[in-house]
């Protein structure tokens, strides 16, 4: 398989959490993870979208899902599901990481704020 150049598989993932959300108290339903630089960012139907502003902020079209036992690849560019190689490990988010997550951030009323 030809690795797309936007995909690095020699960069670790940035952290077990979206980025943002992190440093700013949020929270996140899933993860994806740039496949070019390895931002850990929230998936779109998170509140914040981290994983697509960074792919359009940072030219970095190709994520990868940080959900443990998957492992598809998805280009903003196209709209469509992408090829790649397996990642630096870890290709997932810790298992024993709730989800939605982190644990202790997550509104009760949570599937109100989805997008």
């Amino acid at each position: 398989m030809t690795v797309p150049a936007a995909i690095d598989p020699s960069v670790p993932p940035s952290g077990p959490g979206c980025a943002e959300c992190l440093a700013n108290d949020g929270w996140w339903l899933h993860l994806r993870r740039c496949a070019a630089c390895g931002h850990i960012g929230c998936c779109d139907t998170s509140p914040a979208q981290h994983a697509s502003k960074h792919a359009e902020q940072a030219g970095h079209p190709i994520i990868r899902s940080f959900e443990p036992g998957e492992d598809w690849y998805w280009d903003f560019s196209t709209n469509q599901y992408a090829e790649g190689p397996a990642l630096a490990p870890p290709e997932s988010h810790p298992l024993d990481q709730p989800v939605p997550g982190p644990e202790g951030r997550v509104p009760a009323d949570w599937r109100l704020h989805l997008n």
